[in-house]
């Protein structure tokens, strides 16, 4: 039976149960603990019917109060989404270890029952790293990655329990997330303390932690300082120059890699083909189209398509981008649909943009972001009833659309603001520090860019307004004030930033001297002395 397991085959080690009840051979603790573990490779539907019948034998058989068994049965009800049944074995066992509280907090995680977990690990008599490590993946999953790091912060003040490498993997994930530089470069100088080695697994989440908190040349650092390098390895770097803008770095990177004799995957062509759609590179995206297809025999998915699509379409290539969309051998999704709506509202292409929009609505119907932008593109083209249409379908599916909302880490606590808050502690000096940026701006010759304000008003001065109070440079206000001329403003945004932003923050750069860094939705900007890594490619 354990044979049959190791050679992922449960059906064949089930069936040897059968048997030996047939032999009339009495299956043991062993003999069941193969059993559950093998109904756990099956359906859900076939596991529970197997798994409830092996239930009755144990309990016949009187072996209900064995450890290994109890903790089987927990998890196999637990994957069966069967949280309560699952319970009901714990709180049935007179003696618990440490693995049967691990697989009923496990059991709580995967059914995204956050207050049994917090319940039940509250009230563990004794925690070991694979507890931490549940409870930190479980915010993670759910979205929330500030709780994933104060937990992880707890873990650090626990006695006898040190992280491991999950741990730091996972928590960088959730560092990668929240934008919080200052956590992740901790975690990094405490994997060097601990003396963790430096594998592909946590040098890849090192080097995407990096990337997506803007500092890239962190990320070389790791790439360079890790000897064995995976595919993963020069994926996640290749991944960070292209987030970061550096377009032609990044395919640089994909050529030394097959220099090298790495053969890139799937995953590395998604990469390079971003690359050269977030550097306009055209002819470098098409060639290594081809190359993916005709030198490494990989068949193109939808992922690899749309960035095709997305290359053609802000080049402004609609025949191109249309004529890749029919051809496919897929139907298209959400994100190809998102990309082309995008560039028409970029280009001012609104029949396109109209048509695609409704095919994005068509696919995403419960994504607040697919009727945002067909609203915009109506907006664009002063079409308030086409935009009035989009609201009412919106309320009428009961699709809320999710304001601006950006953060900035200061002295490792992130601050998150709201566009148009007013609720901050620090509201008054961070809206004279707004009216200051304003005036030094208009000083510079800045113009607010009132075609960015998407809505029916006629006020060019509430439109003026409006720009004024959007997240990032909310963000942007309170970094100037917190920090010291020189320093380095770290802004992650959930939205696109939109165009208005984008050249105001750049003027912002060299006004105040300072080098801003802001992630959208979408990629890297790199403010620097008036100008973006974008190259206003975005």
């Amino acid at each position: 039976m354990r044979a049959h397991l190791n050679l992922q085959d449960p059906g064949k080690a089930l069936q040897l149960f059968g048997q030996t009840l047939t032999l009339s051979l009495p299956p043991d603790h062993f003999t069941f603990t193969f059993a559950l573990k093998a109904c756990t490779g099956l359906s859900h539907d076939g596991a529970l019917i197997a798994g409830t019948q092996l239930h009755c034998f144990v309990i016949k058989l009187g072996l209900e109060s064995n450890p290994h068994i109890r903790n089987k049965l927990i998890h196999l009800y637990a994957i069966c989404g069967r949280v309560g049944d699952a319970r009901k074995v714990f709180d049935g066992s007179s003696v618990r270890d440490v693995v049967a509280w691990n697989s009923m907090l496990q059991a709580y995680a995967d059914g995204k029952d956050g207050d049994g977990l917090r319940e039940l690990f509250c009230r563990m008599p004794d925690r070991d790293v694979v507890s931490w490590n549940t409870v930190i993946g479980f915010y993670i999953e759910i979205g929330e990655f500030d709780e994933a790091i104060m937990v992880f912060r707890s873990m650090l003040e626990t006695k006898g329990c040190f992280p491991n490498r999950v741990t730091m993997i996972t928590v960088l994930s959730a560092v990668c997330q929240s934008g919080a530089l200052g956590q992740g470069k901790w975690i990094h100088a405490y994997v060097h303390r601990r003396g963790i080695e430096l594998d592909e697994n946590l040098s890849s989440a090192l080097i995407n932690m990096y990337s997506k908190c803007g500092c890239v040349e962190f990320a070389v650092d790791t790439f360079e300082a890790t000897i064995h390098r995976s595919v993963d390895t020069w994926n996640a770097m290749i991944a960070g120059f292209t987030a970061n803008g550096l377009s032609s770095r990044a395919i640089n990177l994909f050529h030394k890699m097959e220099s090298l004799g790495v053969i890139p995957n799937f995953i590395t062509f998604a990469c390079v083909l971003n690359a050269c759609s977030h550097g306009g590179l055209i002819k470098q995206g098409k060639d290594l189209f081809e190359k993916m297809k005709d030198v490494y025999n990989i068949e193109p998915d939808i992922g690899h398509y749309g960035c095709m699509v997305d290359l053609f379409s802000r080049a402004g290539l609609f025949d191109e981008a249309e004529r890749t969309i029919d051809k496919m051998p897929v139907k298209p999704d959400a994100v190809m649909w998102k990309a082309l709506v995008g560039a028409c509202r970029i280009h001012h292409n609104f029949e396109l943009g109209v048509k695609a929009g409704h095919k994005l609505i068509e696919v995403a119907p419960d994504d607040h972001a697919s009727y945002v932008l067909m609203s915009n593109i109506y907006a664009m083209k002063n079409d308030w009833n086409g935009v009035c249409r989009v609201r009412t379908m919106m309320a009428e599916r009961g699709v809320k659309k999710v304001p601006g909302c950006s953060s900035i880490e200061l002295d490792g606590v992130v601050h998150e603001f709201i566009a148009g808050d007013g609720k901050n502690a620090r509201k008054k000096e961070i809206y004279e520090m707004l009216e200051e940026m304003s005036e030094r701006l208009r000083g510079a010759g800045y113009e607010p860019d009132t075609k960015e304000v998407l809505l029916d008003i006629e006020d060019e001065e509430v439109k003026e307004s409006s720009l004024s109070h959007h997240s990032e440079k909310l963000a942007i206000a309170f970094g100037l004030i917190r920090t010291g001329p020189g320093t380095t403003i770290r802004v992650v945004k959930n939205l696109r930033i939109c165009g208005d932003c984008h050249n105001a923050i750049k003027m912002l750069s060299e006004i105040y001297g300072r080098d801003i860094v802001v992630r959208d939705s979408n990629r890297f900007h790199q403010f620097s002395k008036g100008s973006c890594s974008c190259q206003d490619y975005w």
